[in-house]
């Protein structure tokens, strides 16, 4: 039967698809906000499980788990030495809530193993990864998801920014994968005026549905930039499109993904699904901006990123083409904006390769830099959160030294990573900035590491040059004022 139901899906269009139930479990719970475990961040060092951070108000922090303590035994079966898949490690910690699960852990400075018994409960999945003030003014928030509970997210990041003084925005959808159509109206409705449409969905069967921004929406007037990539997909266009059709904000990146089709999930009574595709979603304008497809032709479809960065589309915005049957204009400026492929950005910001090289790949491939920095912060924790207060003290003063670059070295060489001087001089800098934001994220968290990454960030930093830049700000956006 899976595979009958497979193959009728193959010969429809990309994204109407069959997951087992494994799978389906993977592909909800991000987007559902939540799931049943013991509530850690963790890194496998080696053949180890490491806790990075107890999550806040979770089942591990209240029993007193901490950052460092790596553990060996669940209920009573030694995990530590084995080699465990990561998958073997969750279904281990995860389990219905209010189950128990016993865990022993190994800490530096203790005698012998300390036992814990933790009761599993609901763990919060966030769908905003940062948000910080850039400057006095600026705030900058990245959402990596649309889940349910991204608008709740959201809301409550924009009154800790707002209490900051935070006057315009940064909106990071980089990456962005996607998920709920609501979750991206909710968000476009933060920024629209009343009556705005923000997207509609029509299908062959499917009569036409619009959506209109409420008038109420917390980010009306401010200004606001948004981030986008080659990875932005789905929900993260529903929103970019309604701002650059509503001339509401400037996108800046490079052209997203291109997925306009609304998926119909129908679970099967044993827990798999079926996704189906039963419409297309327009952005307020009228466009579609799903990518052209052949019925039956994944595979082309799944390599078109690959083919648009052979064609140099990554590094030049005149590589791109766009159908001219496919141009529409946005609402109040009335510029040129095309369907049929992704948003293209008003400010296209090429792929920075200069810092990247084989010798890096390869060292990030065997999670070098990763273990190397466990083992620094496991010796130097204490020591660096009573040195720096805050991620900005840190950032200003904290140098990842030459010592530990050269232990990076030795241990890419101890994992058959050969050593490049040419390579390695090349990624050097992108090397210290990573390893300086792995520290930061174990001291402060999260946000702390987009806080110094970014740094190094092309499509940011040029995010946040245009938003305090008035005049080019203003020949892209509609103001009252013109």
């Amino acid at each position: 039967m899976e595979v009958a139901i497979v193959s009728m899906l193959n010969e429809l269009d990309p994204h109407s698809v069959y997951s087992d139930k494994e799978e389906t479990k993977a592909l909800t719970e991000p987007l559902d906000g939540n799931f049943s475990g013991i509530g850690i961040q963790y890194n496998m060092q080696t053949d180890t499980v490491y806790v990075l951070q107890a999550i806040a108000g979770g089942p591990c922090e209240k029993v007193g788990i901490l950052p460092g303590d790596k553990i060996i035994e669940v209920n009573d079966t030694v995990i530590a030495g084995k080699k465990l898949k990561t998958t073997d490690v969750v279904k281990r910690l995860r389990g219905p809530k209010g189950s128990m699960v016993k865990i022993k852990v190994k800490r530096r400075g203790a005698v012998g193993l300390i036992e814990f018994y933790i009761t599993r409960d609901d763990i919060p999945i966030n769908s905003i990864d940062a948000a910080y003030m850039v400057d006095e003014k600026t705030g900058y928030i990245r959402i990596n998801k649309f889940a349910r509970s991204t608008g709740e997210e959201f809301e409550k990041a924009l009154k800790k920014l707002k209490k900051q003084g935070m006057k315009q925005l940064v909106l990071d959808l980089t990456d962005n994968g996607g998920g709920y159509l609501d979750a991206a109206c909710q968000l476009a409705n933060e920024f629209l005026q009343k009556n705005e449409l923000m997207v509609y969905t029509q299908g062959r069967t499917k009569p036409r549905a619009d959506m209109f921004a409420n008038g109420f929406g917390r980010f009306r007037k401010e200004k606001l930039v948004v981030m986008v990539n080659q990875f932005s997909a789905s929900a993260s266009e529903i929103l970019s499109g309604a701002l650059q059709d509503w001339d509401r904000a400037p996108i800046v990146g490079r052209r997203t993904f291109g997925k306009g089709l609304v998926q119909h999930p129908i679970v099967f009574p044993d827990g798999t699904m079926m996704r189906l595709s039963i419409a297309r979603y327009y952005t307020p304008s009228g466009r579609s901006i799903q990518k052209p497809y052949t019925k039956g032709d994944k595979e082309s479809y799944e390599n078109d990123l690959i083919d648009r960065y052979n064609h140099g589309e990554m590094n030049s915005a005149d590589s791109t083409s766009f159908d001219e049957s496919l141009k529409f204009t946005t609402l109040k400026k009335k510029r040129n904006v095309f369907g049929g492929g992704g948003i293209m950005p008003d400010v296209f910001v090429p792929l920075d390769t200069t810092a990247y090289s084989d010798y890096y790949r390869d060292l990030m491939a065997k999670g070098i830099p990763n273990k190397i920095m466990l083992e620094y912060i496991d010796q130097n924790r204490d020591n660096l959160k009573k040195q720096y207060k805050d991620v900005k003290a840190f950032d200003q003063t904290f140098t990842v030294s030459e010592e530990l670059m050269q232990k990076l070295i030795a241990e890419g060489e101890k994992e058959k990573v050969k050593f490049n001087e040419e390579q390695y001089n090349t990624s050097k800098n992108l090397l210290r900035t990573l390893l300086k934001g792995l520290v930061a994220r174990d001291i402060f968290g999260t946000e702390a590491f987009f806080y110094i990454v970014n740094n190094l960030n092309d499509i940011y930093l040029e995010a946040i040059k245009l938003i305090n830049d008035e005049e080019r700000f203003n020949q892209i956006v509609y103001s009252e004022k013109q």
